[in-house]
């Protein structure tokens, strides 16, 4: 069953103008998954993911409602038929 991603609109243009994206096979993990995005939007990696393949400090990332900087990271499972956020981190003064 494929999962959903979802992306900014400001990232759009680098998935062929869609925020929204099916992600075929089973990834088990958002590393997996994305993975699987990049070979299908190879534009995006450089925008989530530093050249380490950490995730940037100004992105952020959720499967459901669950940040994965407070989960398992990279390695957080992702269920079938979930969906995955991807959302600029929000900052206030």
């Amino acid at each position: 069953m494929p999962i959903t991603v979802r992306i900014p609109t400001y990232l759009a243009s680098f998935a062929g103008g869609r925020n929204s994206l099916a992600i075929d096979g089973s990834p088990g993990t958002v590393a997996e998954a994305l993975t699987a995005l990049w070979k299908e939007h190879p534009g995006l990696r450089d925008r989530i993911v530093d050249e380490q393949g950490t995730v940037r400090q100004h992105i952020n990332i959720f499967v459901g409602e669950e940040a994965i900087r407070f989960a398992e990271g990279l390695l957080t499972k992702v269920p079938a038929e979930a969906e995955v956020l991807i959302v600029p981190a929000v900052s206030g003064g």
